[in-house]
């Protein structure tokens, strides 16, 4: 029977006290701490579950001595971003940092303005000697953080994809399966005339988005009206924006699909001004699940991402890929989640 120490809330938890707890020695737990290949998988769990029951903690200066490694894992937000602050963010960081120390690992977390200051808020992290790797949120198309960290030879993983994927490990969200998806279910309520308006095209997402509406287009036998489609549309005042333009052609869409859940808010606002009635007269199906689109009236029609879990599976990769695994080893993509409410319903016969 395992004895736990009364008064380890008061007494540091040494390594010591942890291997005679378990009857092993110091550089098994030590070991099976540090994800070791050489310990079994049945050791390991035992050794990380002793050491949630006695609530131990490595000292990280001395792990840092022993391994090389701050335990530690990196994140730089860029809060200029437009929609930096959405409630989305908060469970993405708790998942994140429920991952990191799942490990025992930690999560540092620092913030910039602009594109430059990211640059050399990393360069800084990394001059410091901070994280051992870095989460890089918001995959660009050309990201500079990919080429720094690349020259660098330091780890890193990205929540999206790359086109050159050389030295990189992912997780994301199969937007193009979502987008080729929501085609298909307006196809089937009839609508043949179906908008697509796309977010910020700086990012990865934004040309897979694309050719998953192209491709659901093409399978269902409809024509792609370059008139219908539009981008860069991050934000509710740009969705409206974009909105207008579309719907008030002669030959309008009956159907519009967004990117992202605020453009889709935005086409609710144009709508409106039209006096269109979504879910009637113009069907609206995007993607995101942000909370707003709930209580929008009528809900929006949209695809929801978990991203509590995709940050928790981030920072297990990334802790993976720290220890030696191939990158190629390490990429993983889900599907979203269809919420299908009253946004969407059969084609008019006639727009009013």
């Amino acid at each position: 029977m395992v004895h736990l120490l009364s008064d380890r809330a008061a007494k540091h938890i040494t390594i010591s006290d942890m291997a005679n707890a378990l009857g092993v020695t110091k550089s098994t737990v030590s070991r099976a701490m540090n994800g070791y290949p050489d310990i079994s998988e049945a050791t390991q769990l035992r050794v990380k579950s002793m050491a949630k029951k006695m609530n131990y903690q490595p000292l990280s200066h001395a792990q840092a001595i022993k391994t090389g490694r701050t335990r530690s894992l990196g994140l730089v937000l860029q809060f200029s971003d437009h929609d930096a602050q959405r409630p989305f963010l908060a469970e993405f960081l708790a998942g994140l940092s429920h991952g990191a120390s799942a490990e025992g690992w930690t999560l540092t977390v620092a913030t910039a303005d602009s594109n430059a200051q990211m640059i050399e808020k990393f360069r800084a992290l990394l001059r410091d000697g901070k994280s051992d790797g870095f989460v890089l949120p918001r995959a660009m198309s050309r990201d500079p953080r990919v080429k720094l960290l690349r020259d660098s030879g330091v780890p890193f993983i990205l929540y999206g994809r790359q086109e050159n994927p050389d030295g990189c490990c992912w997780f994301d969200v199969r937007g193009e399966d979502a987008m080729h998806d929501a085609v298909r279910h307006l196809a089937a309520l009839g609508h043949q005339r179906i908008a697509f308006i796309n977010g910020g095209t700086q990012y990865a997402y934004a040309p897979l988005r694309q050719k998953g509406f192209c491709d659901g287009m093409a399978e269902a036998g409809l024509a792609v009206d370059p008139d219908l489609m539009d981008g860069d549309a991050v934000t509710i005042e740009d969705g409206e924006r974009v909105g207008t333009k579309i719907l008030s052609q002669s030959n309008a869409p009956t159907a519009v699909l967004c990117a992202v859940d605020f453009a889709a808010l935005g086409v609710y606002r144009a709508a409106a001004k039209l006096n269109l009635r979504v879910g009637r007269d113009v069907s609206v199906i995007s993607y995101d699940g942000i909370p707003e689109g709930f209580y929008a009236q009528p809900p929006l029609t949209t695809f929801s991402v978990d991203n509590r879990a995709a940050g928790e599976r981030l920072a297990a990769l990334l802790i993976r890929r720290i220890r030696g695994e191939n990158p190629e080893d390490l990429r993983e993509t889900v599907s979203a989640t269809f919420l299908n409410r009253g946004s969407t319903g059969p084609a008019p016969t006639q727009i009013k």
